[in-house]
């Protein structure tokens, strides 16, 4: 997909724009593209911008959000993923090396399509991430919000609706980021 003008009426033009390429069931599901707040939180846009680049390396090799599945999905909530390293919102790295603390919450989550850090408590950041679908103003306070779409909530609609299983709400199929990296 080719650069849109009409994204440039919506964002910050300093802040870079990310985008993650989906698969439902090995199916593609479409493209959603995010613009990461730098200007308002730039340690964990920078954290998030490099696990889509591939820039973040484990003994060598890009580690990142390629490949990696969303493990959790509430409908009329929000998607979450990123947990490259164990798939089940277990695990924890961040470029920092381990967590890093929350930089501030001067952005409230109040509205769908906002991207947020997932966390276990304070100052407990690291490579999970949830994209709301809906407003979330219970969670401002509670989790960092760095980014939006700015294009794809069909895409973000679409991984909602995946039926899930159990009380972990794991989706029922695969949703899984295929392809990632910065525009």
């Amino acid at each position: 997909m080719a650069w849109d003008s009409r994204w440039e009426k919506k964002r910050d033009m300093q802040n870079p724009v990310v985008f993650f390429d989906v698969s439902i069931a090995g199916h593609p599901a479409g493209r959603v593209i995010m613009e990461l707040f730098a200007d308002v939180v730039p340690k964990t846009a920078e954290n998030f911008r490099q696990m889509c680049t591939g820039e973040y390396k484990v003994n060598g090799k890009p580690t990142g959000y390629k490949e990696c599945t969303f493990h959790r999905i509430i409908k009329d909530f929000m998607i979450q993923g990123g947990d490259f390293l164990k798939g089940d919102g277990t695990g924890s790295a961040s470029i920092y090396g381990g967590k890093f603390a929350d930089e501030n919450f001067n952005v409230h989550h109040d509205s769908a399509g906002l991207l947020s850090m997932a966390n276990s408590g304070p100052g407990t950041n690291g490579c999970q991430f949830f994209i709301t679908c809906a407003k979330t103003d219970w969670l401002d306070g509670k989790h960092v919000v760095f980014g939006k779409v700015l294009d794809g909530m069909l895409t973000v609609r679409k991984m909602e609706n995946v039926p899930v299983v159990g009380s972990a709400n794991k989706p029922s199929r695969p949703v899984i980021i295929t392809q990632c990296g910065e525009m």
